[in-house]
């Protein structure tokens, strides 16, 4: 479990149909029924030697929603095997990705030695405290993992200790275990979650799957590869920032992930999904996620089982931003041995990002053996990457805003974006199409659109009209 793990319930089909919303994450906390809790579930004893087939048997029972038999396969394995570390990660993570932090603390804290343990499981305790709000327990335990003295964890330590500054400053209870509850203790107003949505095919193509062939097909022997959002470590205020309508950091997180994955859609031997974090109530929309430290490899676990197909590479990254230089680290990671092939960094300021955005973007093609798809539209990279990032941001909010993902207050002023897109689109199909499902949003929402000018007079781009009704 990792950066956004503590609000998260398991991602869910949205990876394979991601036109629709997402369905209910698992509630955190969720009660268990009197009647389940009195159920009698035989656990079968000697349980060393085979250890993990147990666990993964309590990992079914989860998600099955069978929380007192995987409780009592859980308690078998930690009083035979309680002291090894992969047990105490494997407990804890499969708890945290199907919504059960409390029992995290319950089962997991009270065994955690973190010199004996090392820091993966105190890394899962320590979100659960923190989606828990207890923030005393969570500042005892990022001590310890300070103390720790691992060079490789300092960034994602910070972003934790941020973490609990922002619930300290926003009014947080630091004897706060959960939500409030009613005199029956069950609680009476669920915790904000996140979730993932995924994208699967260009975020400007919603719309227009009537206009012709604009999207090359998809054979059998594909690469299947992931973008995640971008962290954003170091940035301050980060759970106030969430909360807001979206700005220049969350929207470039967002946003390279999206022309990652749009770029590899037209190359014939990639199949990619960009995954977004959005927080709010079940079934109320809600705002973007903001992540203060970079996805860890049980974040990628996670990933791939939502992903139904299966992924055979992700690529996680981080960006940071200090008096207008800005810099992008981004990870390319093997999902079959769950390790890190390649690291890219690219560095930039508002006069240079044209020229680094493009360069970093051309890296990653050549590394990944990237090639071109000649079989429906020609997909030209951007001339401005900077401006083409602000518009995928946009068109993605306005996505999900359609979609009841995304309150109406959350959407920005699109003005500016609008401006910036629009000088894109006179020599470039694709910008045209992006422009025009931005702007067919727009007008589903009742949101104010420039007349849409300087666009491609190509076949393709008046089909999009008629599509569109534009």
């Amino acid at each position: 479990m990792g950066l956004f793990d503590r609000l998260l319930g398991k991602p869910t089909t949205a990876a394979n149909n991601p036109a629709e919303p997402p369905a209910a994450p698992v509630p955190v906390g969720e009660p268990i029924p009197a009647a389940e809790a009195e159920t009698a579930y035989e656990v079968p004893t000697g349980t060393a030697g085979k250890v993990m087939p147990r666990l993964a048997e309590a990992r079914a029972k989860l998600e099955a929603k069978d929380m007192p038999a995987a409780l009592a396969i859980y308690e078998q394995v930690l009083s035979e095997a309680g002291e090894r570390a992969d047990v105490l990660v494997t407990i804890s993570g499969d708890l945290g990705v199907t919504g059960h932090l409390q029992e995290i603390t319950e089962l997991v804290a009270p065994r955690y030695d973190a010199d004996k343990h090392g820091p993966a499981a105190g890394l899962n305790v320590l979100q659960a405290y923190l989606a828990l709000r207890n923030v005393h327990a969570a500042q005892h335990l990022l001590d310890i993992l300070f103390a720790l003295n691992r060079p490789e964890l300092e960034d994602r330590l910070h972003g934790f200790s941020n973490a609990i500054a922002d619930i300290m400053a926003l009014g947080g209870d630091p004897d706060d275990l959960g939500p409030a509850s009613n005199d029956t203790g069950e609680p009476t107003t669920e915790p904000p979650k996140v979730n993932l949505v995924s994208i699967s095919k260009p975020i400007w193509f919603y719309g227009l799957e009537s206009a012709g062939n604009i999207l090359p097909p998809k054979g059998e022997k594909l690469r299947r590869v992931a973008f995640a959002q971008f962290a954003l470590p170091g940035l301050e205020n980060i759970t106030e920032l969430a909360g807001r309508p979206e700005e220049e950091m969350g929207r470039l997180s967002r946003a390279l992930p999206l022309w990652l994955a749009e770029t590899f859609y037209f190359s014939p031997h990639y199949a990619p999904i960009a995954a977004i974090g959005v927080m709010g109530q079940p079934s109320e929309p809600g705002h973007y996620a903001l992540f203060p430290a970079e996805w860890s490899t049980d974040n990628l676990r996670q990933l791939v089982d939502s992903a139904g197909a299966g992924l055979d590479y992700i690529f996680t990254g981080a960006l940071k931003q200090h008096d207008g230089d800005y810099e992008v680290i981004l990870r390319v990671w093997e999902v079959r041995k769950f390790r890190e092939r390649k690291q890219f960094t690219a560095r930039w300021t508002p006069a240079t990002a044209d020229q680094e955005l493009a360069k970093f973007n051309q890296q990653v093609c050549q590394f990944m053996e990237w090639s071109a798809d000649a079989s429906a539209l020609t997909y030209r990279p951007p001339t401005a990457p900077r401006n083409w990032l602000e518009t995928l941001g946009a068109s993605l909010t306005l996505f999900l805003a359609d979609k009841k993902l995304l309150a109406a207050d959350q959407i920005p002023d699109l003005t500016p974006v609008f401006a910036a897109a629009g000088s894109q689109g006179m020599h470039n199909e694709v910008a045209s199409l992006a422009l025009l499902t931005l702007g067919a949003r727009a007008r589903g929402l009742e949101l104010m659109v420039p007349p849409l000018s300087d666009l491609a007079e190509t076949d393709l781009v008046k089909a999009a009209k008629a599509a569109l009704g534009s």
